[in-house]
């Protein structure tokens, strides 16, 4: 038995070794760019919610594919932008909740997600009044129809470039193969003369056609500079990824503070460790030697939880909820060690040796921390999908950060507690009761 807890010691110290490793320095590891994920409350940015208009859909989709499909091309925008970690989540039947932490300037965010980006060239012609206006270019198709040539036919590999002669940013873009036969035809017709390109029904440039192109060209325009690559940068994504399907109106839009975000984490890491000294140090006053031991559990069990949400930092984000979860299962953490050592503690009292309450303890408090326990995973994953359905990712990151904690205090409880004790009493480095807590 005595061997088993030489193990068992090695193990948890190796694995407590590793776990400070990934952490330290928290700085660098746990805060820096490649460490933990925060959401919108914390990190600050930009939240949006927007209303879809399922009249103007496709009617041989549904309102669900529609919907999946606007949801799907919001996140590749998004995506290409760069933003970390962002949230986007349909509600009810025709609301999507945009969520793009470190982005701060709420009008970007509008910009580049909600316009529908459709992309056409057009023609000048003559009305019958005599004056010049814009037409969309039409062409003959390879199967022998008239085509408008839009945006459709464009090929998702539109690229920022820079003019190397006018040092003004581009667009290169390129077509498939029905939009190479429609622009050779209309560039052919149009030879020195205008040729307007129009996203979503404005005029962004209008070159001068100079010689017939088929498969691949350029959007310019002269408001464009290398100072500021926002706007072409924008639209090359909403190239990209495709028009919006449904119109969005917006119905609600804020920007969330990263000073908020800051001063709120300050704040939990101060209440967290209020709690943890004064936890502590009753731990330590009631309990004494045991209470010693519940608070190195209680450090490796800090340390393994910021280490395994440091290792999972690119599928979770920690957000101000979350941070409450993580300090109450610290609480919770405790409560286990304090059901055994009760349990020790009367054991202890009705004259039995140190070893034999020890294990008694742990066998007779299991099945209050295992039912406890399960309660709490229960309500964990009610809260969990709650949050999933109605878009409360709150209280989502809040019962994920809480399950992880509980269950992982279980180890540390009937684990690590376990085998610091057994090798306490085997040792009998300390026999003395009033070190348990117990009077002779």
């Amino acid at each position: 038995m005595r061997s088993r807890n030489v193990y068992l010691l090695i193990f948890i110290l190796v694995l407590f070794g590793f776990a400070l490793w990934s952490i330290v320095p928290i700085n660098a590891n746990l805060l820096g760019p490649n460490g933990l994920r925060l959401g919108l409350d914390l990190k600050g940015g930009s939240q949006l919610l927007y209303e879809a208009d399922l009249s103007k859909k496709d009617p041989s989709i549904t309102d669900a594919e529609a919907m999946a499909s606007v949801i799907d091309k919001i996140q590749r925008r998004v995506d290409l932008y760069g933003v970390a970690e962002p949230v986007i989540q349909k509600l009810g039947t025709d609301s999507i909740l945009v969520q793009l932490p470190g982005v701060k300037d709420i009008d970007e965010a509008v910009k580049l997600i909600g316009e529908v980006a459709e992309l056409d060239f057009r023609e000048q012609k003559l009305d019958a009044s005599g004056n010049t206006t814009w037409v969309i270019a039409k062409a003959v198709g390879s199967d022998g129809q008239e085509k408008e040539l839009t945006g459709k036919y464009l090929k998702p590999n539109a690229t920022l470039i820079l003019d190397q002669v006018k040092n003004k940013p581009q667009i290169a873009f390129e077509w498939d193969a029905e939009g190479a036969v429609l622009f050779r035809q209309i560039t052919s017709r149009n030879l020195n003369k205008p040729l307007g390109i129009f996203l979503d029904n404005k005029l962004i440039s209008a070159p001068i056609v100079q010689a017939v192109i088929e498969a691949k060209g350029v959007i310019t325009n002269d408001a464009w500079t290398v100072n500021n690559l926002n706007e072409p940068k924008t639209l090359a994504i909403q190239l990209n990824s495709g028009a919006l399907d449904l119109p969005l109106t917006i119905i609600d839009q804020r920007d969330v503070d990263a000073s908020l975000g800051a001063d709120s984490i300050r704040q939990s890491i101060l209440a967290a460790a209020i709690g943890i000294i004064l936890l502590s140090l009753f731990m330590l006053l009631y309990y004494r030697l045991l209470g010693l031991i519940a608070c190195c559990s209680l450090g490796m069990y800090g340390v393994f939880l910021l280490a395994i949400f440091n290792l999972f930092s690119s599928q979770l984000t920690l957000t101000l909820p979350g941070i409450a979860g993580f300090i109450l299962s610290l609480g919770m953490a405790v409560d286990a060690n304090v059901l055994i050592f009760e349990r020790m503690k009367e054991e202890l009292r009705g004259g039995r040796s140190l070893g034999a309450a020890a294990e008694t303890g742990f066998n007779r408090a299991w099945t209050a921390i295992r039912d406890s326990n399960i309660t709490t995973f229960i309500a964990c994953l009610i809260l969990f999908w709650l949050g999933g359905t109605f878009g409360a990712f709150m209280v989502r990151g809040f019962a994920l950060t809480l399950f992880i904690g509980v269950a992982l205090s279980m180890f540390t409880a009937i684990t690590v507690t376990r085998t610091f004790l057994r090798l306490i009493i085997g040792s009998q480095v300390v026999t003395n009761l009033a070190a348990y807590g117990v009077k002779k």
